[in-house]
């Protein structure tokens, strides 16, 4: 039996949420097109890449905003990993929401932050779920998590068997982030999938290239640096191939 997933690789609306979440809603079902029963989506997906207007902006994890997304994890049996400004107790921080079919709802909260972030949002280690999928052990990482190899050191030793990053990268940083992801799918033998915007936010352009790494460090698919789409992996008899489809 073959799991497959999907990385999204989308151009955000700065601050249009309810733009963003209709590119959501249009990727995940190009994904579920193609049988994939998880999908991940870019640091911010859901606001595109914001500082200052993060709080403005920010979620909680009972938002009404995320209903149709729990909908579509419910009725398509996929899990869907979508990045936001969240608040917890009255902090807030850069985030991720993992929907669950069963209409569950976990949070993890980005470790690492890239200098001036601070300004705006908190670092937590508290929110870092390990999801079990099919026999694969889930962690997930945002954007500056993958800078620290501690961040996937401590992953692999939590029995970490797929790594999820979202980011945003610049084209000018993508070959740092090839060279990180694949040197932590080889080293922790973790199969690694990326998922970056294409286009602009907040003023930079976007490197797109996400990505997805076997667990001996072998780059298996990715997207291109300026298609919004999504890179559909699949894993039959313990090896990986991929593909990306254009939006």
């Amino acid at each position: 039996m073959s799991i497959i997933i999907a990385s999204a690789q989308m151009e955000p609306k700065d601050e249009d949420i309810d733009e963003n979440l209709t590119r959501h809603y249009e990727l995940i079902n190009l994904a579920i097109s193609y049988g994939a029963k998880l999908i991940l989506f870019p640091e911010l997906s859901i606001t595109g890449y914001v500082r200052a207007s993060g709080k403005k902006l920010a979620f909680t994890d009972d938002d009404a905003r995320l209903d149709e997304l729990r909908k579509l994890a419910n009725t398509n049996n996929i899990i869907i990993i979508a990045g936001a400004p969240i608040i917890i107790s009255s902090v807030l921080h850069i985030g991720s929401f993992v929907l669950y079919p069963d209409k569950t709802v976990s949070i993890y909260t980005k470790q690492f932050l890239h200098t001036g972030e601070d300004e705006f949002y908190a670092s937590n280690f508290d929110y870092n779920p390990l999801i079990h999928y099919e026999n694969e052990g889930i962690s997930l990482a945002i954007c500056a998590d993958i800078s620290n190899p501690f961040h996937a050191k401590k992953a692999g030793r939590a029995g970490t068997t797929l790594y999820l990053a979202g980011i945003f990268y610049t084209p000018k940083a993508m070959t740092e982030a090839y060279e990180q992801l694949q040197s932590y799918a080889k080293k922790h033998s973790m199969t690694v999938m990326m998922s970056n915007y294409c286009g602009e936010s907040w003023g930079l352009l976007a490197g797109g290239k996400s990505g997805l790494w076997s667990k001996d460090g072998v780059l298996v698919a990715s997207a291109d640096d300026k298609s919004s789409g999504v890179l559909i992996g699949v894993k039959a008899k313990d090896s990986w191939s991929g593909y990306f489809i254009k939006a």
